[in-house]
């Protein structure tokens, strides 16, 4: 109730990269030793879109940053850091009221990335295993282990953050209602500040869809008893649904659903979803979404999603957005 719609924006910073790209993914996303070369010039690209956009909100409130991906804790400690001092000296971080990283990927995770957030202020962070079963994590395409995940969580709770959320996903190859079980009560001994439940969505263009045929076998057919459980557990653990929604080829027709305990709800993600609100999505497949001051219409922009692409026509992103800005910022 105290953020000033008319007046705010959020950002979102996409960071392409990831260790490994996993089988239900669709995402912008590219493996980062095969792009690491590629890292650099996509930050410079990033940032001249950023210097660009900031000098068009001055006369704006910023409400929320949120960094996701991708992974963006593949970026190395120093490129972390200058990142984020970027974007906290680039755009007025007086009025934000969260600033996310999604450290998504527990491999990707160290001690020194974590400190190099928390002294950049971020406020909260996602570790999202999806599953705390290692052969599923073997099937979809994680490099790395459960205890990987549990090490990541206390490590980032030992650094002080006392909002992370952890993504998981009901409806995994493989998977059975048991192992759904054992998930949630694994991640009942972490106690993450708020949970986000997925029911898995088959992409087009991701591999779970393009080799559909070698994993019919192993699909569940118990998602909606996973769900129910999931809702039991979040009731009993006190977290409240805060935020829901579905996509296309959800399984079942199910749905994703945001729980947090109390005061700990995503805001970004309240305002991605009420859609009364800007958000200006900058780098490799970024989205923006556009709203009118009297909140009636919304309108996007996209950028390209290829790396090479983004950091060859970036201007053209920004020119892009730019006529946007004249639209709904003046």
């Amino acid at each position: 109730k105290e953020i000033d719609y008319k007046n705010g924006y959020s950002i979102y910073i996409g960071i392409p990269f990831c260790p490994t790209t996993c089988l239900y993914c669709s995402f912008t996303s590219y493996s980062v030793e095969k792009y690491k070369d590629q890292v650099e010039a996509y930050l410079e690209a990033l940032f001249k879109e950023i210097d660009f956009i900031s000098l068009r909100v001055h006369n704006k409130r910023l409400v929320t940053v949120y960094i996701g991906g991708g992974t963006p804790t593949t970026l190395n400690a120093r490129q972390l850091e200058r990142l984020l001092i970027k974007i906290r000296t680039s755009f007025p971080m007086e009025d934000v009221r969260e600033f996310t990283v999604e450290a998504g990927r527990p491999d990707s995770i160290t001690m020194e990335k974590l400190k190099v957030l928390k002294e950049q202020g971020i406020t909260r962070i996602s570790i999202n295993p999806q599953t705390m079963n290692q052969d599923t994590l073997d099937v979809i395409g994680r490099k790395h282990t459960v205890r990987q995940i549990i090490d990541a969580f206390y490590m980032a709770r030992k650094t002080g953050y006392n909002n992370i959320n952890m993504d998981l996903i009901a409806g995994l190859p493989g998977e059975n209602y048991k192992d759904f079980l054992n998930t949630i009560k694994e991640i009942d001994q972490l106690k993450p500040d708020s949970l986000t439940v997925h029911t898995l969505a088959i992409k087009r263009a991701a591999r779970l869809n393009v080799n559909r045929e070698r994993y019919m076998d192993i699909m569940p057919t118990d998602t909606g008893e996973m769900l129910r459980l999931c809702n039991e557990y979040t009731k009993e653990a006190l977290y409240e649904p805060y935020y829901l929604y579905r996509q296309k080829n959800m399984t079942d027709n199910l749905e994703n659903i945001g729980y947090a305990q109390r005061k700990k709800e995503g805001i970004y993600n309240i305002l991605i979803m009420e859609e009364k609100h800007t958000i200006i999505a900058l780098g490799a497949g970024a989205s923006s979404k556009f709203v009118s001051r009297d909140g009636e219409s919304i309108e996007r922009s996209e950028n390209v999603k290829s790396v090479k692409d983004y950091i060859e026509r970036v201007d053209e992103m920004m020119e892009r957005k730019h006529l946007f800005m004249e639209k709904y910022f003046c």
